[in-house]
């Protein structure tokens, strides 16, 4: 990612925290602008262009979008196209990114879990897996599928994030798509997200004790997504991004092993 992107989302995260008015609507024409900006390369290429004056950007924007898009919708994509994006695909994956803070924005709901149980779920199903990340199969059947699996299960903000990503993948995986856009959500939401491994599951007290001790550490809000393996003999293994704290009885003895190996 260009240096150039990376301001540019830092810009469009920032148009977001001060547009008040944002709702699903807005989240589901977001996503809907994404469709329609990748499946153009005229128009991707014309929105990213940084030889073109920035208001002429924006002005191209409101020319397509804003007989259809509410304001404020038309206002976040204008504040993107402003923007110097490294590249026509770049500013495509912040249009997404952009869509899904929005969605973060708009849904109360535990959207951060809910992606992380989906994503458990996709992983643990191969065929479910070729069925929304495979080449076969038109991507509205796609998002019928995730709607079916989903109703009455997840939030309509989690429902939203995960078709749209399924019905627009562009060739990325899908478990990988969903793990991005739960880091998005719990960023958007200034919280971390901890992944914690355990024999068993963890009672309310224990979870809520880990999530103090964890928010001590980073200086942050936790979300614990918590997976069950038999193979950690006891105790945690938390990872929070690259950073793993192994606490397991295994990790332990693995460690002692070593020790007396010399």
């Amino acid at each position: 990612m260009g240096s150039a992107t990376t301001q540019a989302r830092t810009a469009t995260s920032e148009a977001l925290a001060s547009t008040s008015g944002v709702d699903l609507d807005v989240a589901r024409e977001l996503f809907a602008a994404v469709a329609a900006v990748s499946g153009s390369s005229q128009l991707s290429g014309a929105l990213s262009d940084s030889s073109v004056p920035a208001d002429a950007r924006a002005g191209l924007v409101s020319a397509v979008f804003g007989a259809s898009y509410s304001p404020v919708t038309v206002s976040l994509l204008s504040d993107a196209a402003r923007q110097r994006w490294s590249s026509a695909a770049e500013f495509v994956e912040g249009l997404e990114e952009l869509a899904i803070r929005a969605t973060a924005v708009a849904e109360p709901g535990d959207i951060e879990s809910e992606l992380f149980s989906f994503s458990r779920t996709v992983a643990s199903n191969g065929e479910l897996e070729l069925a929304l990340g495979g080449r076969m199969g038109g991507a509205s059947a796609k998002g019928t599928l995730v709607s079916t699996l989903l109703d009455g299960r997840a939030s309509a903000g989690t429902a939203l994030i995960v078709s749209s990503l399924v019905e627009h993948a562009r060739g990325r995986r899908v478990r990988a798509l969903l793990r991005r856009a739960e880091r998005l959500v719990a960023d958007q939401r200034a919280r971390i997200v901890a992944t914690v491994s355990a024999a068993a599951p963890l009672s309310e007290d224990q979870q809520t004790r880990l999530q103090n001790a964890l928010s001590a550490r980073y200086g942050s809000a936790v979300t614990l997504n918590t997976v069950i393996d038999p193979t950690v003999l006891g105790g945690l293994r938390v990872q929070v991004a690259d950073d793993v704290i192994d606490a397991s009885v295994s990790a332990r003895l693995a460690d002692l092993r070593q020790r007396i190996a010399g």
